[in-house]
């Protein structure tokens, strides 16, 4: 599985995880936020793109991030892209967990942003979708404060 990064270019897992380990060791005192969040986009009839994006925010201090695509040849109604967008972050997520605490980084709690709000079509997801991210043991965040779906994911659909 290869990840894609406006700084570090094309880099596969064992790399990220040393990016990542790196760059959270340059001010062991700061505090980091661990977000992960997806959107998709019609292509073309029944041809969707997906971009899950993980971001590593210093607080105060900037961020990194690292994106992934897949692409999906399937009829899907709306519901069912969320649904996928929202999976896929915690598939993202869960990829992380261990290495997160192989390298003593466990206390940061991962972030999943979904691509939902309160207007819109997708506003009828809201209970359900953080239900599900909630159960699975992660912090939810929705729009406008999903920035990680809505902002840095979408840039790459």
């Amino acid at each position: 599985m290869k990840y894609n990064s406006p700084t570090y270019g094309k880099v596969d897992l064992d790399k990220l995880e040393r990016i990542v380990s790196d760059y959270m060791k340059q001010d062991k005192r700061a505090s980091y936020e661990i977000i992960v969040g997806s959107d998709s986009q019609k292509i073309k009839k029944d041809n969707y793109d997906f971009v899950s994006a993980l971001i590593i925010h210093k607080l105060g201090g900037g961020a990194i991030y690292f994106w992934r695509r897949e692409e999906t040849n399937k009829k899907m109604s709306l519901k069912e892209r969320i649904y996928q967008e929202a999976i896929m972050s915690l598939q993202s997520a869960e990829n992380f967990i261990f290495f997160f605490k192989q390298n003593g980084i466990a206390r940061y709690d991962i972030q999943i942003h979904v691509d939902i709000g309160h207007k819109g079509e997708t506003r009828e997801l809201i209970t359900e979708l953080t239900g599900m991210v909630r159960s699975s043991g992660y912090q939810v965040k929705i729009k406008p404060d999903s920035y990680g779906a809505s902002k840095v994911a979408d840039r790459y659909t």
